[in-house]
Protein backbone atom coordinates (compact mmCIF):
# COMPACT_ATOMS: atom_id res chain seq x y z
CA UNK A 1 0.00 0.00 0.00
CA UNK A 2 0.80 3.56 -0.65
CA UNK A 3 -0.16 6.86 -0.38
CA UNK A 4 -0.65 9.67 -3.21
CA UNK A 5 -1.04 13.08 -2.67
CA UNK A 6 -0.40 16.71 -4.58
CA UNK A 7 -1.17 19.87 -4.36
CA UNK A 8 -0.03 20.73 -1.40
CA UNK A 9 0.68 24.17 -1.01
CA UNK A 10 2.48 24.72 1.68
CA UNK A 11 3.13 28.34 2.25
CA UNK A 12 -0.13 29.45 0.26
CA UNK A 13 -3.02 31.64 1.12
CA UNK A 14 -1.96 35.34 2.53
CA UNK A 15 -4.19 35.48 5.63
CA UNK A 16 -1.52 33.74 8.34
CA UNK A 17 -5.11 31.85 9.63
CA UNK A 18 -5.50 30.54 6.06
CA UNK A 19 -1.87 29.46 5.20
CA UNK A 20 -1.80 27.75 8.80
CA UNK A 21 -4.61 25.52 7.69
CA UNK A 22 -2.82 23.96 4.22
CA UNK A 23 0.23 23.40 6.84
CA UNK A 24 -2.03 21.67 9.16
CA UNK A 25 -3.42 19.14 6.43
CA UNK A 26 -0.41 18.11 5.92
CA UNK A 27 0.57 17.61 9.14
CA UNK A 28 -2.90 15.95 9.92
CA UNK A 29 -2.44 13.46 6.23
CA UNK A 30 1.21 12.35 7.76
CA UNK A 31 -0.52 11.38 11.23
CA UNK A 32 -2.93 8.93 8.76
CA UNK A 33 -0.11 7.75 6.90
CA UNK A 34 2.07 7.08 9.79
CA UNK A 35 -1.40 5.60 11.36
CA UNK A 36 -1.57 2.88 8.33
CA UNK A 37 1.77 1.77 8.06
CA UNK A 38 2.28 2.32 4.29
CA UNK A 39 5.29 1.05 2.22
CA UNK A 40 5.56 4.91 0.39
CA UNK A 41 4.51 7.84 0.10
CA UNK A 42 4.17 9.74 -3.57
CA UNK A 43 3.62 13.47 -4.10
CA UNK A 44 3.32 14.32 -7.46
CA UNK A 45 4.40 17.90 -7.33
CA UNK A 46 3.34 21.74 -5.88
CA UNK A 47 4.37 20.69 -1.93
CA UNK A 48 5.60 23.88 -1.68
CA UNK A 49 3.14 26.95 -3.08
CA UNK A 50 6.63 28.41 -4.22
CA UNK A 51 10.36 27.73 -4.97
CA UNK A 52 11.48 29.81 -2.05
CA UNK A 53 8.99 29.08 1.13
CA UNK A 54 9.05 30.52 4.23
CA UNK A 55 11.39 29.37 6.89
CA UNK A 56 8.48 28.44 9.28
CA UNK A 57 6.76 26.31 6.77
CA UNK A 58 9.82 24.70 5.37
CA UNK A 59 10.84 23.60 9.15
CA UNK A 60 7.18 22.06 10.09
CA UNK A 61 7.51 19.97 6.20
CA UNK A 62 10.75 19.01 7.19
CA UNK A 63 9.78 17.84 10.59
CA UNK A 64 6.57 15.70 9.46
CA UNK A 65 9.27 14.10 6.58
CA UNK A 66 11.39 13.40 9.22
CA UNK A 67 8.67 11.57 11.33
CA UNK A 68 8.16 9.60 7.71
CA UNK A 69 12.49 8.73 7.63
CA UNK A 70 12.18 7.40 11.49
CA UNK A 71 9.34 5.00 10.11
CA UNK A 72 11.53 3.70 7.28
CA UNK A 73 8.35 4.95 4.87
CA UNK A 74 10.12 6.80 1.77
CA UNK A 75 8.92 9.87 -0.14
CA UNK A 76 9.08 9.87 -3.91
CA UNK A 77 8.38 13.30 -5.69
CA UNK A 78 8.25 15.54 -8.47
CA UNK A 79 8.68 19.37 -8.44
CA UNK A 80 5.42 20.60 -9.56
CA UNK A 81 4.69 24.00 -11.62
CA UNK A 82 4.58 26.69 -8.15
CA UNK A 83 7.67 24.90 -6.37
CA UNK A 84 10.14 24.91 -9.23
CA UNK A 85 11.24 27.59 -10.72
CA UNK A 86 12.39 29.59 -14.37
CA UNK A 87 15.81 28.78 -13.11
CA UNK A 88 15.28 24.85 -12.27
CA UNK A 89 15.92 25.33 -8.67
CA UNK A 90 13.58 23.54 -6.18
CA UNK A 91 13.13 23.23 -2.65
CA UNK A 92 13.08 19.51 -3.41
CA UNK A 93 16.95 19.50 -4.16
CA UNK A 94 17.17 20.29 -0.20
CA UNK A 95 15.08 18.12 0.86
CA UNK A 96 16.10 15.22 -1.45
CA UNK A 97 20.19 16.40 0.02
CA UNK A 98 18.73 15.59 3.64
CA UNK A 99 17.42 12.38 2.74
CA UNK A 100 13.97 13.15 3.28
CA UNK A 101 12.84 12.48 -0.30
CA UNK A 102 13.59 11.43 -3.49
CA UNK A 103 13.07 13.21 -6.36
CA UNK A 104 12.05 10.43 -9.49
CA UNK A 105 12.78 12.88 -12.21
CA UNK A 106 16.30 11.79 -13.15
CA UNK A 107 17.82 10.84 -16.53
CA UNK A 108 19.66 12.32 -19.33
CA UNK A 109 19.27 14.11 -22.74
CA UNK A 110 21.15 12.86 -25.91
CA UNK A 111 20.73 13.45 -29.05
CA UNK A 112 17.13 15.38 -28.57
CA UNK A 113 15.31 12.59 -26.40
CA UNK A 114 15.20 11.95 -23.09
CA UNK A 115 16.14 8.93 -21.21
CA UNK A 116 14.39 8.98 -17.88
CA UNK A 117 16.03 5.97 -15.36
CA UNK A 118 13.76 4.53 -12.57
CA UNK A 119 13.97 4.59 -9.01
CA UNK A 120 13.37 1.23 -7.13
CA UNK A 121 11.72 1.15 -3.77
CA UNK A 122 13.63 -1.47 -1.65
CA UNK A 123 10.33 -2.90 -0.20
CA UNK A 124 8.53 -3.58 -2.90
CA UNK A 125 10.21 -3.33 -5.70
CA UNK A 126 7.79 -1.00 -7.49
CA UNK A 127 9.67 1.23 -9.97
CA UNK A 128 8.84 4.75 -9.65
CA UNK A 129 9.93 7.79 -12.62
CA UNK A 130 8.35 10.86 -13.95
CA UNK A 131 8.33 14.28 -15.46
CA UNK A 132 7.79 17.58 -13.48
CA UNK A 133 5.27 20.50 -13.67
CA UNK A 134 5.86 23.92 -15.33
CA UNK A 135 4.26 27.07 -15.59
CA UNK A 136 2.51 27.84 -18.78
CA UNK A 137 2.75 24.33 -20.05
CA UNK A 138 6.46 24.49 -20.54
CA UNK A 139 7.00 21.24 -19.17
CA UNK A 140 5.32 20.06 -22.59
CA UNK A 141 8.57 19.45 -24.84
CA UNK A 142 9.77 16.83 -22.10
CA UNK A 143 7.05 14.43 -22.95
CA UNK A 144 7.89 15.04 -27.06
CA UNK A 145 11.03 14.37 -26.83
CA UNK A 146 10.77 11.44 -24.15
CA UNK A 147 11.75 7.84 -25.44
CA UNK A 148 9.12 6.41 -24.49
CA UNK A 149 9.72 2.96 -26.26
CA UNK A 150 12.84 2.60 -23.11
CA UNK A 151 10.04 3.17 -20.22
CA UNK A 152 7.26 1.08 -21.90
CA UNK A 153 9.26 -2.24 -22.02
CA UNK A 154 10.61 -1.88 -18.32
CA UNK A 155 9.28 -4.99 -16.79
CA UNK A 156 8.13 -4.74 -13.56
CA UNK A 157 5.59 -3.13 -11.66
CA UNK A 158 5.80 1.03 -12.63
CA UNK A 159 4.49 4.27 -11.46
CA UNK A 160 4.80 7.30 -13.36
CA UNK A 161 4.56 10.63 -11.82
CA UNK A 162 2.82 13.50 -13.55
CA UNK A 163 2.16 17.38 -12.87
CA UNK A 164 -0.07 18.66 -16.15
CA UNK A 165 -3.69 18.63 -17.00
CA UNK A 166 -4.85 15.29 -18.76
CA UNK A 167 -7.95 16.34 -21.28
CA UNK A 168 -9.50 13.26 -20.41
CA UNK A 169 -9.68 14.25 -17.13
CA UNK A 170 -10.46 18.28 -17.16
CA UNK A 171 -14.00 18.96 -15.80
CA UNK A 172 -15.91 21.52 -18.43
CA UNK A 173 -15.46 24.33 -15.29
CA UNK A 174 -11.62 24.45 -16.54
CA UNK A 175 -12.44 24.23 -20.15
CA UNK A 176 -9.98 27.30 -20.62
CA UNK A 177 -7.11 25.08 -19.07
CA UNK A 178 -4.38 24.22 -21.74
CA UNK A 179 -4.35 19.94 -21.22
CA UNK A 180 -2.79 17.49 -23.10
CA UNK A 181 -4.55 14.05 -23.81
CA UNK A 182 -3.16 11.03 -21.67
CA UNK A 183 -1.32 9.39 -24.93
CA UNK A 184 1.32 12.29 -24.02
CA UNK A 185 2.72 9.53 -21.16
CA UNK A 186 4.05 6.10 -21.95
CA UNK A 187 1.58 2.95 -21.63
CA UNK A 188 2.20 0.22 -19.78
CA UNK A 189 2.58 1.41 -16.07
CA UNK A 190 0.29 0.38 -13.39
CA UNK A 191 -0.27 3.66 -11.34
CA UNK A 192 0.06 7.22 -13.02
CA UNK A 193 -0.16 9.20 -10.07
CA UNK A 194 -0.81 12.88 -11.11
CA UNK A 195 -1.04 16.45 -9.87
CA UNK A 196 -1.44 20.01 -11.03
CA UNK A 197 -5.55 20.30 -11.51
CA UNK A 198 -6.98 20.64 -8.16
CA UNK A 199 -9.94 17.75 -8.42
CA UNK A 200 -10.83 14.26 -7.53
CA UNK A 201 -10.92 12.01 -10.68
CA UNK A 202 -9.36 8.84 -12.66
CA UNK A 203 -10.30 6.95 -15.54
CA UNK A 204 -8.86 3.68 -16.98
CA UNK A 205 -8.15 3.85 -20.63
CA UNK A 206 -6.20 1.68 -22.88
CA UNK A 207 -2.85 1.03 -22.31
CA UNK A 208 -3.52 3.72 -19.52
CA UNK A 209 -4.39 2.00 -16.10
CA UNK A 210 -5.07 4.07 -12.24
CA UNK A 211 -4.74 7.76 -13.86
CA UNK A 212 -5.56 9.43 -10.53
CA UNK A 213 -5.90 13.13 -9.30
CA UNK A 214 -5.90 12.77 -5.34
CA UNK A 215 -7.15 16.80 -5.58
CA UNK A 216 -5.71 19.40 -3.45
CA UNK A 217 -4.47 18.63 0.46
CA UNK A 218 -6.47 21.68 1.22
CA UNK A 219 -8.37 23.96 -1.52
CA UNK A 220 -5.90 26.99 -2.42
CA UNK A 221 -8.23 29.57 -3.11
CA UNK A 222 -12.19 30.97 -2.45
CA UNK A 223 -14.22 28.62 -5.49
CA UNK A 224 -11.84 25.39 -4.41
CA UNK A 225 -13.33 26.49 -0.93
CA UNK A 226 -16.53 26.99 -2.36
CA UNK A 227 -16.84 23.75 -4.31
CA UNK A 228 -14.66 21.03 -2.36
CA UNK A 229 -14.75 21.92 1.03
CA UNK A 230 -11.91 20.38 2.15
CA UNK A 231 -9.37 18.58 0.74
CA UNK A 232 -7.86 14.95 0.59
CA UNK A 233 -5.75 12.31 -0.67
CA UNK A 234 -6.12 8.86 -1.68
CA UNK A 235 -4.54 5.20 -0.61
CA UNK A 236 -3.64 2.69 -3.04
CA UNK A 237 -3.81 -0.94 -1.85
CA UNK A 238 -1.88 -3.77 -3.06
CA UNK A 239 -4.49 -4.38 -6.13
CA UNK A 240 -4.31 -0.81 -6.86
CA UNK A 241 -7.31 -0.25 -5.60
CA UNK A 242 -8.12 3.72 -4.51
CA UNK A 243 -9.20 4.47 -1.18
CA UNK A 244 -10.06 8.35 -1.14
CA UNK A 245 -9.48 9.90 2.18
CA UNK A 246 -10.77 13.45 3.06
CA UNK A 247 -9.08 16.14 4.95
CA UNK A 248 -11.30 17.93 7.27
CA UNK A 249 -9.39 20.87 8.61
CA UNK A 250 -12.14 23.39 9.70
CA UNK A 251 -15.51 23.34 7.97
CA UNK A 252 -16.80 25.65 5.30
CA UNK A 253 -20.30 27.09 5.21
CA UNK A 254 -21.34 29.20 1.84
CA UNK A 255 -24.13 31.59 1.41
CA UNK A 256 -24.78 32.05 -1.80
CA UNK A 257 -26.84 35.81 -2.20
CA UNK A 258 -28.66 36.10 -5.84
CA UNK A 259 -29.47 39.72 -6.30
CA UNK A 260 -30.86 39.41 -10.11
CA UNK A 261 -33.68 41.56 -10.76
CA UNK A 262 -33.84 42.33 -7.00
CA UNK A 263 -33.28 45.65 -4.77
CA UNK A 264 -30.74 46.58 -2.42
CA UNK A 265 -33.17 46.80 0.32
CA UNK A 266 -34.77 43.20 -0.94
CA UNK A 267 -30.80 41.92 -0.25
CA UNK A 268 -30.38 43.80 2.96
CA UNK A 269 -33.19 42.26 4.22
CA UNK A 270 -31.87 38.27 3.40
CA UNK A 271 -28.90 39.49 4.54
CA UNK A 272 -30.03 40.24 7.76
CA UNK A 273 -32.03 36.98 7.57
CA UNK A 274 -28.71 35.06 8.03
CA UNK A 275 -27.60 36.48 10.62
CA UNK A 276 -29.54 33.28 12.44
CA UNK A 277 -27.14 30.89 11.05
CA UNK A 278 -24.44 29.05 13.23
CA UNK A 279 -20.91 30.51 11.76
CA UNK A 280 -18.57 29.85 14.84
CA UNK A 281 -15.02 28.08 14.40
CA UNK A 282 -16.31 28.15 10.63
CA UNK A 283 -14.97 29.44 7.02
CA UNK A 284 -18.06 31.33 5.91
CA UNK A 285 -17.61 32.04 2.09
CA UNK A 286 -20.50 34.63 0.81
CA UNK A 287 -20.64 34.82 -2.88
CA UNK A 288 -22.96 37.39 -5.02
CA UNK A 289 -24.24 37.90 -8.38
CA UNK A 290 -26.60 39.04 -10.53
CA UNK A 291 -27.58 42.89 -12.00
CA UNK A 292 -29.35 44.85 -9.26
CA UNK A 293 -32.69 46.30 -10.52
CA UNK A 294 -32.44 48.90 -8.52
CA UNK A 295 -29.46 51.18 -5.88
CA UNK A 296 -25.95 50.48 -5.84
CA UNK A 297 -23.77 47.52 -5.17
CA UNK A 298 -21.79 49.81 -2.51
CA UNK A 299 -24.93 50.01 -0.54
CA UNK A 300 -25.37 46.61 0.10
CA UNK A 301 -24.49 46.13 4.12
CA UNK A 302 -21.75 43.51 3.89
CA UNK A 303 -19.89 44.88 6.13
CA UNK A 304 -22.39 44.52 8.80
CA UNK A 305 -22.46 40.73 7.51
CA UNK A 306 -18.86 40.17 7.66
CA UNK A 307 -18.74 42.05 11.15
CA UNK A 308 -21.50 40.15 13.12
CA UNK A 309 -19.96 36.67 11.66
CA UNK A 310 -16.44 37.72 13.10
CA UNK A 311 -18.04 38.66 16.48
CA UNK A 312 -19.69 35.43 16.52
CA UNK A 313 -16.72 33.76 16.32
CA UNK A 314 -16.46 33.02 12.21
CA UNK A 315 -12.64 31.46 11.68
CA UNK A 316 -12.17 33.33 8.66
CA UNK A 317 -14.69 35.30 6.09
CA UNK A 318 -14.32 35.94 2.52
CA UNK A 319 -16.73 37.56 -0.26
CA UNK A 320 -16.69 37.23 -3.57
CA UNK A 321 -18.79 39.60 -5.83
CA UNK A 322 -16.57 39.76 -9.23
CA UNK A 323 -20.26 38.99 -10.83
CA UNK A 324 -22.48 41.28 -9.33
CA UNK A 325 -23.23 44.50 -11.31
CA UNK A 326 -26.09 47.51 -11.27
CA UNK A 327 -28.62 48.35 -13.21
CA UNK A 328 -27.73 51.87 -12.66
CA UNK A 329 -23.78 51.23 -13.60
CA UNK A 330 -24.97 49.45 -16.67
CA UNK A 331 -26.99 52.63 -17.57
CA UNK A 332 -24.75 54.94 -17.00
CA UNK A 333 -22.35 53.00 -19.42
CA UNK A 334 -24.98 53.15 -22.04
CA UNK A 335 -25.90 57.14 -21.76
CA UNK A 336 -22.33 57.92 -21.42
CA UNK A 337 -20.76 55.71 -24.18
CA UNK A 338 -18.11 52.80 -24.49
CA UNK A 339 -15.70 52.57 -21.34
CA UNK A 340 -12.79 53.59 -22.85
CA UNK A 341 -14.51 57.15 -23.94
CA UNK A 342 -16.54 57.61 -20.29
CA UNK A 343 -12.49 56.98 -18.98
CA UNK A 344 -10.87 59.45 -21.57
CA UNK A 345 -13.61 62.07 -20.25
CA UNK A 346 -13.37 61.59 -16.51
CA UNK A 347 -9.61 62.27 -16.96
CA UNK A 348 -9.82 65.35 -19.16
CA UNK A 349 -12.15 66.87 -16.61
CA UNK A 350 -9.38 65.99 -13.31
CA UNK A 351 -6.55 67.05 -14.87
CA UNK A 352 -4.60 69.50 -12.77
CA UNK A 353 -6.44 68.83 -9.65
CA UNK A 354 -2.97 66.81 -8.34
CA UNK A 355 0.47 68.78 -7.69
CA UNK A 356 2.56 65.89 -9.64
CA UNK A 357 4.59 68.56 -11.81
CA UNK A 358 3.16 67.50 -15.05
CA UNK A 359 1.87 69.00 -18.03
CA UNK A 360 -1.97 68.14 -19.01
CA UNK A 361 -0.67 65.66 -22.09
CA UNK A 362 2.03 63.20 -19.26
CA UNK A 363 -0.82 63.86 -16.41
CA UNK A 364 -3.43 62.21 -18.97
CA UNK A 365 -1.06 59.74 -20.40
CA UNK A 366 0.52 58.70 -16.74
CA UNK A 367 -3.15 58.00 -15.33
CA UNK A 368 -4.13 56.35 -18.25
CA UNK A 369 -1.68 54.11 -17.90
CA UNK A 370 -2.18 53.44 -14.14
CA UNK A 371 -5.86 52.79 -14.91
CA UNK A 372 -4.62 50.02 -17.44
CA UNK A 373 -2.35 48.33 -14.78
CA UNK A 374 -5.18 48.64 -11.83
CA UNK A 375 -7.29 46.97 -14.51
CA UNK A 376 -4.90 44.19 -15.37
CA UNK A 377 -6.79 40.78 -15.04
CA UNK A 378 -5.67 37.81 -12.80
CA UNK A 379 -3.45 35.79 -14.72
CA UNK A 380 -4.56 31.86 -14.92
CA UNK A 381 -3.08 29.97 -11.97
CA UNK A 382 -2.30 32.85 -10.39
CA UNK A 383 -2.70 33.30 -6.94
CA UNK A 384 -4.46 36.74 -5.79
CA UNK A 385 -1.98 38.10 -3.44
CA UNK A 386 0.66 37.16 -6.25
CA UNK A 387 -1.92 38.86 -8.60
CA UNK A 388 -1.62 42.04 -6.03
CA UNK A 389 1.70 41.88 -5.46
CA UNK A 390 2.53 42.30 -9.30
CA UNK A 391 -0.18 44.86 -9.98
CA UNK A 392 1.10 46.67 -6.89
CA UNK A 393 4.72 46.81 -8.04
CA UNK A 394 4.03 47.77 -11.90
CA UNK A 395 1.73 50.65 -10.27
CA UNK A 396 4.86 51.82 -8.12
CA UNK A 397 7.19 51.59 -11.00
CA UNK A 398 5.02 54.11 -13.30
CA UNK A 399 5.03 56.33 -10.29
CA UNK A 400 8.96 56.73 -10.34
Amino acid sequence: MFAHLADVHIGAWRDPKMKELAITAFEKTIESILSRGVDFVIIAGDLFNTSVPPIDQVKRTVTQLQKLKEAKIPVYAIAGSHDYSPSGKTMLDVLEEAELLVNVMKGKAEEGKLTLTFTQDPKTQIKLTGILGRAGSLDKHYYEDLDMESLEKEDGKKIFLFHASITELKPKALEHMDSSPVSMMPKGFDYYAGGHVHITNEISVDGYKNVVYPGPLFPANFSELEELGQGGFVFVNDDWAIERVPVLVKERKVFLIDAEKKDVETINVELAELVKEDVKDKIILIRAKGELAEGRVSDIKFKEFIKHCNEQGAFAVMKNTAKLTSKEFEEYQQSHGSTDDVEAKVIKEHLGQTPIGLDAEAEAKLTKAMLDTLGEEQHEGEKKYEYEERVVKSAKELLR
